[in-house]
């Protein structure tokens, strides 16, 4: 592994960084969003904001780790970072 390889690997992880962190809040208010409303129907009343919070920090985990996977695919696929393995 030459040091173009190496400089091409710091490049790669830094992108999927910077990438999951700009999905993250969109992600996030989209999968909250989806989710109180989905909750709300099915018990036919609104949540209480302690609900609400609750269901705040599932969304943000899950949008973390959505984003983060789709980020490492996504930097990978476009980098061509095959060829360095």
């Amino acid at each position: 592994m030459g040091i173009g390889a190496l400089n091409s690997w710091i490049y790669y992880w830094l992108s999927v960084v910077i990438l999951t962190a700009l999905l993250f809040f969109p992600a996030s208010k989209m999968i909250w969003v989806l989710s109180v409303r989905r909750l709300e129907r099915r018990r036919r009343e609104t949540l209480s904001d302690e609900q609400r919070l609750g269901q705040l920090a599932r969304a943000r985990f899950i949008a973390l780790i959505v984003g983060f996977i789709f980020a490492l695919l996504f930097n990978y696929s476009l980098l061509g970072m095959s060829r360095f393995a």
